[in-house]
């Protein structure tokens, strides 16, 4: 299932009374369809359902009931995971480990590295697409942004042939060149190890995997849900200034009782700042049923959201939060800093946080107050240098640094996920802590790989014969095909093995499955969530075996310090 060196660094043996280890035991995911219950949306607001200002006022819990460290299934005590956006496996580690050293910053592997399944030269020479692979130097880190909808993911999929991404996933001409590279094939196209060196480093030192996947086909959206709940279905939308019940383009047709799949992008009800703090009409969307900080909650362990920019700058004259802050990239070009629809919580009445209210303390971080577990990103820093950072962990970069084409790249990406690793290393928390880098999409890059389809969808808007020709499980909702395209997925831990590839099957679910794993004993969303029969995170690790000394790596070139 995996590959790793012959030998490595003497490291400290550790044993643990807790730990087993756990295997995924096949289940029929048709099956899961019995399993559905779902929960209407619950309020405590005079507004219409669906409106901003409607989400429910959470039940603070008192400090006493948290556990300071509560129990784990493995060694982990803390985990942090590093959202980032819209990448392909071989976008990024095609052709891992040899990188071109032509530009950018020198990478050399070390000589026990494992191999990937990657781009062979069959592949980069002879492609069954258009264009072959170009490679892309590191000063043309900023491109236009790719394709990556629900529908044109899947033709360029081709029945699993993997040959028609430039006719369906391409966008090489776009708004903001010639500062955004773009080229005839760029779809195509890859970095190695001369500009995304950070998170090679990273693959040198820590564990790989080659076999994950986004949980279906699809863009942000459905890529955030599934990363907190497993689940894009379950859900609808909303007018925003009415909370009635609108058709959207994100939205699959609903079912009978009024629920459907969220598989485009559209902003989340209950937060002030979606469609510009409300300046527009635009549907918003609403998910019911639970997430994994419903679940967290129910047991009193700390987590919390933290997100670029979710500060606001300012109230506007109908009285929402205005989320005005914003950075350049290394090309010149400004976004904001927050994007509604990257906040999976949002769309979820038990974990929003409308207002982007302040936590009453940085004590309080973690727990149940007026911030609901939604904080600016800010918070984390302040969290971990006082000691209050809680057990679980989601970090979202700031518009700029979250790697997504067209408005950050993967240089401005590096410099937040390295000085944040660095951070983490550097507390009271590494000894006991596994990061995960994963990604949200695909941006619609080309990877060669197939994805299983492990759930179908019978949309014939929608839908090719790759998704309906296979069964439909996971509650019956539409435009819920998947497993979507291939992404990367790190894990950073003194428990990580070290140059390490696993082949283990896993998708964006996985990471819900690993959190409910370790500290809620098993404990299932079920509901059409996948995280029942999600592959496993425990093949990237070895609980028996300790190496805490940190890697310390430039946030500017990604080599290592010292």
């Amino acid at each position: 299932m995996a590959d790793g060196p012959q030998s490595g660094p003497t490291r400290n043996q550790r044993r643990y009374r807790h730990f087993r280890p756990r295997y995924v035991v096949p289940a029929s995911i048709a099956g899961a369809a019995a399993l559905v219950a779902v929960s209407t949306v619950s309020l405590a607001s005079t507004r219409s359902a669906g409106t901003a200002d409607s989400a429910a006022t959470p039940a603070t819990a008192p400090a006493s009931a948290y556990r300071i460290v509560p129990r784990t299934d493995t060694p982990i005590k803390h985990v942090v995971v590093l959202f980032d956006e819209n990448v392909s496996f071989d976008h990024y580690f095609g052709t891992y480990p040899n990188a071109a050293n032509t530009d950018g910053s020198p990478f050399h592997a070390k000589k026990d590295t494992p191999k990937v399944n990657g781009l062979t030269t069959k592949l980069l020479t002879a492609n069954p697409n258009s264009y072959n692979p170009t490679r892309l130097t590191s000063s043309q880190a900023l491109t236009c942004d790719q394709n990556h909808g629900y529908s044109a993911e899947q033709k360029a999929f081709d029945g699993g042939a993997m040959d028609k991404f430039v006719q369906f996933t391409e966008t090489d001409v776009c708004t903001g060149q010639p500062i955004l590279f773009g080229q005839p094939g760029l779809v195509m196209d890859y970095y190695d190890g001369n500009t995304v060196t950070g998170l090679w480093n990273y693959a040198q030192n820590y564990a790989l995997n080659d076999n994950s996947y986004n949980t279906n086909f699809g863009p942000s959206t459905p890529g955030a849900l599934n990363v907190i709940s497993g689940s894009d279905g379950a859900a609808y939308a909303v007018s925003p200034s009415t909370g009635a019940t609108v058709s959207s383009s994100a939205v699959s047709a609903l079912n009978s009782k009024g629920l459907g799949t969220i598989y485009g992008d559209l902003d989340p009800a209950y937060d002030d700042c979606s469609d510009g703090s409300h300046v527009s009409s635009n549907p918003v969307g609403i998910a019911t049923g639970q997430n994994i900080g419903d679940l967290l909650n129910a047991r009193h362990v700390t987590w919390g959201w933290f997100q670029g920019g979710f500060t606001p700058t300012a109230t506007n004259a109908a009285g929402f939060a205005v989320c005005g802050s914003s950075h350049q990239n290394i090309g010149g070009n400004a976004s904001a800093d927050y994007s509604p629809h990257h906040n999976p919580f949002a769309y979820y009445t038990s974990t929003a946080n409308p207002k982007h209210l302040p936590p009453t303390s940085v004590a309080a971080i973690g727990r149940t107050d007026q911030a609901n577990h939604q904080y600016d990103l800010s918070y984390f820093s302040k969290a971990l240098d006082a000691g209050s950072l809680p057990a679980v962990s989601y970090v979202k970069a700031a518009e700029y640094q979250d790697g997504h084409p067209g408005y950050s790249d993967p240089a401005d990406e590096q410099h937040f996920i390295v000085s944040t690793v660095n951070q983490i290393e550097q507390s009271k928390y590494w000894d006991s802590t596994a990061i995960v880098i994963t990604y949200d999409d695909s941006d619609g890059w080309y990877d060669h790989q197939a994805s299983p389809i492990i759930n179908g969808s019978n949309d014939p808007a929608t839908d090719t014969a790759l998704c309906t020709s296979a069964p439909v499980g996971l509650g019956g909702y539409p435009d819920r095909c998947g497993f979507g395209p291939r992404v990367p997925l790190l894990v950073i831990s003194p428990y990580a093995r070290s140059n390490y590839v696993s082949h283990q099957l896993t998708d964006q679910s996985s990471v819900v499955t690993f959190i409910e794993d370790n500290w809620l004993r098993g404990k299932r969303i079920g509901s059409g969530s996948l995280d029942a029969a999600a592959g496993s995170l425990d093949s990237m690790f070895n609980f028996r075996d300790r190496d805490a000394r940190p890697l310390i790596l430039d946030p500017a070139t990604g080599e290592k310090v010292g």
